[in-house]
């Protein structure tokens, strides 16, 4: 049987006896591409979340007890599965996601070396000595949290999930996972599919597709002690407030609207590919994607006219059929979002350099220049393959531009002196910074996270963020006798 034959899960969620019947039924898994129902997955509702909470409560305190040795080797195992079964994990991710085949192997990739890097996080010296002014032993231990709520969005499913999921449970968590319902089997299905043949233990892992009454469901619930968000701005927001009202830290991974800044000294053919890279990856369907090109003035128009070339040239069309640089976008409701915001931008005065124009779900790549700063796919995060193209004069004019946003996730500076780029760097507020790259990069070894309205800072990856996001500290005092008091 293969490794993700839907007989298995046809219809089902995740929980404490493996593959269950849903109390909220189930819904077609749809293939962006052709519209196709290419199967059938579980949706869980609020009562799912409940029991799948209670049995993962019950579960976590014999796995936070167990050795090192025996969670990392489940968290190994995951990630020779990852890579074992790549190639049947990919196809999911191209057809449901609308993915090109390179960046469904690099999700596959990076979900295997999150599951390595967390098992090595099982071994990470548990605390520290305390000085005391008593005579006793005092220290500082990491504890886990006990029951980890992770949800996670559609646009890059596996990496999403998989680098909450795989370090909460290797620090001796259970986890009540909620994939996007659009993803739900690249993004769902593939992980517990995989921490199944690992051997994870039973009730440790729950999988349940949903939308917001089951994310909600997830925060609210009281045996859940940390929620773990990746997703829109807007939606981080309520799940915010939701979780300061329960008293719950929330670790939120939230929107963005990235500024490529482009100084006058720039290879311009390379700044133009990393540009184009930058904005239409996956459809421009990445929390990092370069959604304003800041550009020297000296250098913009022929770095306007040659990124327009180049998006002219680059093929669309279905990824699991052709051979295309960007696929479809997720569903028509994206679809008019983006263009909504790309029509709004011309109607204000902006000019399209290319595209700007799409059939079914398939938006051609486009450039955007002449805009102001109150251009709407200048001004909000877009979503889309879309790459507006601002002129700057001066440094400061420069800093001041890309400092100009309620986000501050990813900054690429591309210039030929890289140390006069850290120096721009310097006065522009983000979470992360690539000096002669564009802004889309992950790494599983690497602390990944935005400021502002991109979120709580660094919630993910390496190895302090894994464990600040994911463990309490405890402070335990020792000594030989009871200690003695006045009354």
């Amino acid at each position: 049987m293969d490794f993700l034959d839907p007989k298995i899960w046809s219809g089902s969620i995740f929980g404490s006896g493996g593959w269950e019947a849903s109390r909220a039924g189930d819904a077609p898994v749809v293939e962006p591409a052709t519209g196709n129902e290419i199967g059938r997955a579980g949706v869980a509702g609020p009562a799912d979340v409940a029991a799948a909470a209670v049995s993962a409560a019950r579960s976590r305190r014999e796995w936070a007890a167990a050795s090192f040795e025996e969670r990392a080797a489940v968290l190994r195992r995951a990630g020779r599965l990852f890579e074992d079964h790549a190639a049947d994990i990919q196809k999911w991710i191209i057809r449901e996601s609308g993915s090109i085949p390179g960046k469904a192997a690099f999700e596959t990739y990076v979900a295997a070396q999150e599951c390595y890097e967390a098992a090595a996080l099982a071994s990470q010296p548990p605390g520290e000595l305390l000085p005391t002014a008593k005579k006793r032993l005092s220290f500082a231990r990491r504890v886990p949290v006990g029951v980890v709520g992770v949800i996670a969005p559609f646009n890059a499913p596996l990496i999403l999930g998989i680098r909450s999921v795989a370090p909460a449970l290797a620090l001796g968590n259970a986890v009540v996972f909620k994939p996007d319902p659009r993803t739900a089997v690249c993004g769902g299905v593939v992980i517990a599919r995989v921490f199944e043949e690992a051997g994870l233990p039973a009730g440790l892992l729950h999988m349940l597709p949903g939308g917001a009454e089951t994310g909600e469901a997830i925060v609210t619930d009281p045996r859940v002690g940390v929620i773990s968000f990746t997703g829109s701005t807007a939606a981080g927001r309520k799940v915010g407030e939701l979780a300061a009202r329960h008293l719950k830290r929330v670790h939120l991974e939230l929107g963005g609207n990235s500024a490529l800044v482009v100084l006058d000294d720039a290879d311009l053919d390379l700044a133009v590919s990393a540009g184009a890279w930058g904005s239409f990856f996956h459809q421009g369907q990445i929390c990092m994607t370069s959604g304003r090109h800041i550009v020297h003035s000296s250098i913009k128009d022929e770095y306007v006219e040659r990124l327009a070339a180049k998006a002219g040239q680059m093929p669309v069309g279905d990824p699991a059929t052709q051979e295309v640089a960007l696929g479809p976008l997720i569903d028509e409701r994206q679809r008019d979002k983006v263009h909504a915001l790309v029509t709004g931008s011309v109607d204000s005065g902006a000019r399209l350099a290319a595209g700007g124009t799409y059939e079914g779900l398939f938006y051609r790549p486009t450039v955007l220049t002449d805009l102001t700063s109150s251009a709407p796919a200048y001004a909000q995060e877009v979503f889309g393959p879309v790459a507006p193209v601002m002129p700057f004069s001066t440094l400061e004019e420069a800093a001041a531009l890309a400092s100009d946003s309620e986000y501050g996730l990813s900054l690429g500076i591309l210039t030929g002196d890289a140390m006069r780029g850290l120096a721009l760097a310097d006065l522009i507020p983000t979470g992360i910074v690539h000096i002669n790259d564009q802004t889309v990069d992950d790494e599983a070894v690497a602390p990944f996270g935005g400021v502002g309205a991109s979120g709580t800072g660094s919630r993910f990856g390496g190895t302090q963020a894994n464990i600040d996001a994911f463990t309490d500290t405890q402070w335990v005092t020792m000594q030989g006798d009871i200690a003695r008091y006045p009354f």
